[in-house]
């Protein structure tokens, strides 16, 4: 972890910036506006891309993907010029559990796979990389979104560590424990052999 220098005030504005940010709906917003229903009574209902493809619109669950993983990316970049190292990854963090507990959604939101590799991509763009790498290599392989995630998570850790990015490893532990939390229906079904490949609707 980096030295905690930050003002607790400066954490906190940073915290709450990164947290609002990852709590707006990507998803759901692009859903309505592109006339696709309700994206929680679709599918999964889910709030995030991989559901949105379900809808069979290919260009709104790209669109979702990245305003998701820029909503990471924002956050970490507002911090680090509000203060340093610690208020970047205090909003990485917030802005994750923002996309996951949205308090405008009854704390029912997304499994923050794309807030992840965002945050990490403006956090220690290597390691952002790296982690979007072992995505699409694990995606093109099982064509099982969650699946390729959770690779990329238990990965993200060890990218930290090889490409000299140490003092984020608590903070990597944190967010890849989270998202195998957010995942473990998944992981049931993974492990039953019922998982969906991508695209499925």
């Amino acid at each position: 972890m980096p030295m905690m220098d930050s003002p607790m005030g400066i954490l906190a504005l940073c915290a709450a910036i990164g947290y609002l940010l990852g709590s707006i709906p990507s998803g759901i917003v692009l859903a309505r506006l592109m006339g696709l229903g309700d994206l929680r009574k679709i599918g999964s209902g889910n709030i995030g891309a991989t559901n949105v493809l379900r809808t069979g619109n290919k260009g709104a669950a790209a669109l979702t993907l990245i305003l998701d993983a820029l909503k990471g990316v924002v956050a970490v970049l507002i911090a680090r010029r509000l203060g340093g190292g610690d208020a970047a990854q205090m909003a990485a963090l917030a802005a994750f559990l923002g996309h996951c507990y949205p308090v405008w959604l009854g704390f029912r939101g997304g499994k923050g796979v794309a807030t992840f590799l965002g945050v990490w991509l403006a956090l220690a763009w290597p390691v952002g990389l790296a982690c979007c790498a072992t995505w699409a290599v694990a995606a093109a392989v099982g064509r099982i979104s969650s699946a390729s995630a959770l690779v990329a998570a238990a990965l993200s850790t060890v990218w930290a560590v090889l490409l000299g990015y140490g003092d984020m490893l608590v903070l990597g532990a944190v967010l890849t424990l989270l998202v195998f939390w957010r995942h473990r229906a998944n992981i049931a079904r993974l492990r039953a052999g019922t998982e969906p490949k991508i695209g499925k609707k």
